[in-house]
């Protein structure tokens, strides 16, 4: 076969390959969606979502009485009359002091393709508020707990001393207290319970643009692997723990913001958004082996038809079909090598019986380990896949270069590639008719 109709052959098996794994991720993104969609309903059912705590919300509400002189007609005459009129005012109070405490404790829980990033909380808030106005009147005290249907064990709700934790109002999800303050008196709030949720927690220490005063966030995980929410403040200091965990501080003396404060939980690879890219990535590793080896064939005159490059594609699907079917039910790690082991197992034996044991065993071992195996590596390393590519295409294209500086590829192509005996098989020559 000549080299041109060779190339054309092996394009037409690159395409069909394509297709293949074009379809193979459009299966794996719907399997992956349906999975996703139909578990973490039961998911949050079970553990709870995404929290995010608000602070107290303080109202200060008081009365006042001004006279209110009317004149009234009666059959004696005309008579002025002075009425006492109440008035009811409400104000928003801040809060002089907020010293809160914040434990996450990390719980991954994997179901089918999917890994949940769950987490346990322990909050515990103390707060002061000082009445500096000159009149006496109530502060009502109100705080909502993160979610409707949460979970929430040893609930803590004690206001000047006494416990409110029972005074639930269930259809606005919130507790409620109402106590009496007189000028200079300090009020001190407790709150705290333990509760679980998904993928992040937050404190909303203001609703919209607000001022803290004296405010202190202490935080501690049991994880190494922290992100903060958008639209969330980074912490003042932070320090390593011996376990692993951080040890994160947010404190300011006055500070005004709109910004809250979170917590990213950590989470695993996603077994089935790493098959989807795997699948549709699988091209740009087949390309690269394949030109290596047509290159490598042509160079030393080995004869290797399109359809040993049909194979040898179909090894390279084997891959990802195994991973996309086995990576929900083994450890991606496992999953991982066990497709590794099955793919570079049937190309080698295939190549041994093409063309040889020892361009088996050593250039297309290398290359299939360098451009399938590493390739779908690169995909673990979040931030550092297309750095990765494109370091070993730049080394690949700089060692073609090397090997095929003297070629003189309209010759090469021009002939017929010779026909390489199979190992152990002799060519056996026929004279040519005189």
């Amino acid at each position: 076969m000549g080299g041109f109709k060779r190339i054309l052959g092996i394009a037409f098996v690159f395409i069909m390959a394509t297709i293949s794994w074009t379809v193979l991720g459009g299966v794996t993104t719907t399997r992956s969606g349906d999975q996703r969609h139909k578990l973490k309903g039961a998911v949050q059912d079970l553990w709870g979502s995404a929290q995010a705590q608000v602070a107290p919300r303080l109202t200060f509400e008081w009365k006042t009485t001004r006279e209110q002189k009317r004149t009234e007609l009666t059959s004696t005459g005309t008579h002025e009359i002075t009425e006492q009129i109440e008035e009811q005012h409400t104000d928003a109070a801040l809060l002089n002091a907020s010293d809160i405490d914040v434990t996450l404790d990390s719980d991954l829980r994997r179901k089918g393709l999917h890994w949940y990033s769950l987490y346990g909380v322990k909050l515990a808030g103390k707060y002061r508020y000082e009445h500096t106005r000159q009149e006496s009147g109530v502060l009502d005290v109100s705080f909502e707990l993160p979610h409707r249907e949460g979970v929430y064990d040893a609930l803590v709700f004690t206001v000047d001393g006494r416990d409110f934790a029972r005074a639930l109002d269930p259809d606005n999800n919130r507790l409620h207290a109402r106590v009496p303050v007189a000028p200079g008196q300090t009020i001190e709030l407790a709150i705290g319970y333990g509760s679980r949720g998904l993928d992040e927690w937050r404190y909303m220490p203001t609703t919209g643009v607000g001022r803290l005063e004296n405010f202190k966030l202490a935080m501690h995980t049991d994880f190494g692997d922290i992100d903060y929410p958008a639209g969330t403040m980074s912490p003042s200091s932070r320090s390593k723990r011996a376990d692993g965990g951080w040890d994160l501080t947010w404190s300011f003396d006055s500070l005004v913001t709109g910004h809250g404060i979170g917590m990213i939980t950590p989470t695993q690879i996603q077994p089935g958004e790493l098959a989807t890219v795997l699948s549709f990535s699988a091209p740009i590793s087949l390309f690269f082996f394949f030109l290596v080896i047509f290159v490598l064939a042509t160079i030393r005159g080995i004869d290797i038809h399109p359809m040993n490059y049909f194979l040898i594609a179909g090894a390279f699907f084997a891959f990802h079909l195994l991973f996309a079917y086995s990576a929900d039910h083994l450890p991606v790690e496992a999953a991982f090598a066990l497709c590794s082991v099955v793919s570079v197992a049937l190309v080698v034996s295939y190549l041994r019986l093409v063309v040889s044991a020892q361009f088996a065993y050593r250039e297309a071992a290398a290359a299939q380990s360098i451009y399938l195996i590493g390739f779908s590596l690169a995909h673990f390393w979040e931030g550092f896949t297309g750095l990765t590519v494109t370091v070993l295409a730049i080394l690949t294209l700089f060692l073609l270069m090397q090997l095929t500086g003297r070629v003189r590829w309209s010759e090469l192509l021009s002939k017929d590639m010779p026909r390489a005996p199979l190992p152990g098989n002799p060519v056996v020559s026929t004279p040519s008719a005189s």
